[in-house]
């Protein structure tokens, strides 16, 4: 806690703490050089009851009335805003693997609590792996020496601390000599600390629901980390930011706010923190950024997606369409036609796309296309827990939708998560009708016959409607990336990693970030895109020294974070692509990025940019149209259809046709550091307020 005392008061302080004396637990911060602010006193404050808690300050040149602050206290176990806890819920602390080999201690609660404890490890000289400390008393004599950013050269030892918060299992990493430097405070960090802190985020999402995670998604102490620890920076994680233990991004944000609130109470207040994560990793950055400003100052990412959400709903499209095709005698349509319909690349990286739905389905061992394995699930798991139609129809059920009901809200008659995933007035097919790929014949019967998705991922007849609270509120909390949150003010790095033949990674994910900032934030100017294998040192030197630039910079009068951010990027840190010769020699071409799949460029020509099924139904890139506005059928847009032809068109779109040129139904801003329960700042959405049947 800081308090900022008018400049005229330079002595008297005094504070209470529920009618307490907690006056001597501050010291002086800093003398500030303002013409108006005096002392700034600091303290970690301790004791706190559990709830509300007022601390008064006072003092004896104290002019007015005394000032009040209201504070409530959350527990450590959470939660705080991300509503109820999730359950059931496997604790796996006594499986957590800490750097000696050993593992924490079994939960000693229900929330999976565990005693924390620290260790120190040290890389030898010339080696590649940590070794644990034979002893916190002396350096071993093979200990090899490291150079921080800030100039220091000290031996390279790392404390690793691990505990739990919000359920989930934490880990601090930072260069400390146990030997001779003393307990780390937030008043006395550890003297090799840059000051600079590092968020790491896992990976993955199919069977991340209903536990603890027995790992982290990204071992701190392993591959590029070490090379940041020996820089000097510290490093914070927890299971909860792998998202193959949690496809939660909004509790992963209330997780990561809890993490560096903890860190700050033991180390201090970093100069910076950055973010950085692949795949799942790089959306939980992208995500928590934009849904809570203020936790990061820049993220770096590589092969990434905008949420788990687009990546579930862009599958969804590709299966119905390929549900379609399998119900078709093979002649029906020719491959190339097939191709067309879905936007992707080829017929691999289509069906890819098509089995992403598997994360949206709760049926195990359905029979469905090749490759398709729906209700994934941990070994943890234990099965009378799990979901089965028959036999537990209240059981917990492995999908996007169900790991963040909180969000989306439950169904009021099956308890069930709501469901954002629309298709109404949807045209699929529709660029290759309009290019004459498809005949109009092909198009209306695939119209007709597409169908939709049940709660249970079974296909219907019928379109999907999506329930529009739950499409509102996926807006609103970040469930689908916004772009217009904390992520348009700080630096955005895009470090590229694409597989549009083989699947899963596809570029269009990458324009459609770009693409998302842009819509909310008037350009994507924060926004650098590198394509082609990652490049992952020289990113981060980049990367870093953008941040670095930013946060060393002042705000003029009536600039924003935004425009300072702009401002302060480095005139060498551009758009451009890494295009490998056949010695495997990486050249940089560097030329603004863009979505395209014709060589209209060198980049473009190297990296061609396939789309994805709802794009080829005349959606825009940026694939955050979660419901579409609907308008009246136009004779004219059609001009081959016959009277007959444009008859079955208006049976099939009654209500009219997507008009993707305007927002989605419900589509708003992402609400910064939204609420959905207990905290009641800024709430959005409190299910325990909505009974449900189950």
């Amino acid at each position: 806690m800081q308090i900022q005392l008018p400049k005229y008061v330079t002595s008297g302080l005094h504070v209470t703490l529920n009618g307490r004396d907690a006056t001597a637990t501050f010291r002086t911060d800093r003398v500030s050089s303002g013409i108006t602010d005096g002392p700034r006193w600091s303290s970690v404050v301790t004791n706190l009851a559990v709830g509300k808690n007022v601390f008064r300050v006072s003092g004896k040149e104290w002019n007015k009335a005394d000032g009040v602050l209201e504070v409530t206290n959350y527990p450590l176990t959470g939660p705080i805003i991300s509503g109820p806890h999730q359950t059931p819920f496997v604790c796996q602390t006594d499986t957590f693997k800490l750097p000696d080999g050993s593992t924490l201690d079994p939960a000693t609660d229900a929330n999976c609590s565990a005693p924390t404890k620290v260790q120190y490890v040290y890389l030898p000289k010339g080696a590649k792996d940590f070794k644990p400390m034979p002893a916190t008393t002396a350096i071993p004599a093979d200990a090899a020496i490291t150079t921080t950013t800030s100039g220091k050269s000290v031996p390279f030892v790392v404390r690793v601390e691990t505990g739990t918060i919000n359920r989930g299992i934490y880990q601090n990493l930072v260069l400390h000599d146990p030997s001779k430097d003393a307990a780390p405070t937030p008043f006395a960090p550890p003297p090799a600390w840059n000051r600079r802190l590092l968020a790491l985020h896992g990976v993955g999402c199919p069977s991340g629901w209903y536990r603890q995670g027995g790992v982290m998604g990204v071992n701190p102490l392993t591959g590029a980390n070490i090379t940041r620890l020996g820089e000097g920076y510290a490093i914070f994680t927890n299971t909860l930011n792998h998202p193959t233990n949690s496809c939660n991004a909004f509790l992963a944000g209330e997780t990561t706010m809890m993490g560096k609130e903890h860190f700050i109470e033991e180390f201090g207040v970093p100069d910076f923190t950055v973010s950085m994560g692949t795949s799942g990793g790089a959306y939980t950055s992208l995500q928590i950024a934009d849904e809570f400003p203020g936790l990061f100052d820049g993220i770096l990412i590589n092969a990434t997606f905008p949420d788990a959400l687009s990546i579930a709903l862009a599958g969804m499209d590709a299966h119905l369409l390929a549900s379609y095709f399998a119900t078709l005698d093979a002649n029906s349509f020719t491959p190339a036609q097939a191709i067309a319909l879905s936007g992707y690349q080829g017929m691999k990286a289509f069906l890819d796309a098509a089995n992403q739905s598997q994360r949206t389905d709760p049926i195990a061992n359905r029979q469905d296309i090749e490759g398709y394995k729906p209700a994934v699930w941990n070994e943890v798991m234990p099965a009378a827990l799990k979901y089965d139609v028959g036999t537990n129809p209240r059981g917990a059920r492995p999908t996007v939708f169900d790991a963040s009901i909180n969000i989306y809200g439950a169904d009021p008659k099956t308890g069930f998560a709501l469901r954002p995933f629309d298709n109404v007035g949807v045209q699929y097919g529709l660029a290759a009708l309009e290019a004459g790929t498809i005949t109009p014949a092909q198009f209306l019967d695939l119209n007709e016959r597409i169908g939709g998705f049940d709660q249970n991922a079974n296909p219907v007849a019928a379109r999907s409607v999506g329930d529009a609270s739950a499409i509102k509120r996926a807006y609103q909390g970040g469930a689908t990336l916004g772009g217009g949150g904390g992520l348009g003010s700080i630096p955005v790095f895009d470090d590229g990693a694409y597989n549009d033949a083989g699947g899963y990674h596809y570029q269009w994910y990458h324009f459609a970030i770009r693409e998302r900032i842009a819509k909310q934030n008037g350009n994507a100017d924060n926004h650098v895109m590198w394509r082609g294998p990652v490049q992952a040192e020289a990113a981060w030197a980049a990367f870093v020294t953008w941040v670095a630039a930013t946060k060393g910079a002042r705000l003029s009068i009536n600039e924003t974070d935004r425009s300072l951010v702009i401002r302060t990027k480095p005139a060498d840190i551009v758009d451009g692509c890494w295009i490998v010769d056949e010695a495997k020699h990486a050249t940089f071409v560097a030329e603004r990025q863009t979505f395209s799949s014709k060589s209209d460029s060198t980049c473009n020509k190297t990296y061609p940019s396939s789309a994805f099924t709802r794009y080829a139904a005349g959606g825009p890139v940026d694939a955050n149209v979660l419901k579409c506005q609907l308008t009246p059928i136009d004779p004219k847009s059609y001009p081959s259809f016959t009277p007959a032809d444009l008859r079955r068109l208006n049976a099939i779109f009654p209500g009219g046709t997507c008009d993707f040129s305007k927002p989605g139904v419900n589509q708003t801003r992402v609400v910064p550091w939204a609420s959905f329960g207990p905290a009641p700042e800024n709430l959005v959405f409190d299910r325990r307020l909505h009974k449900t049947s189950n």
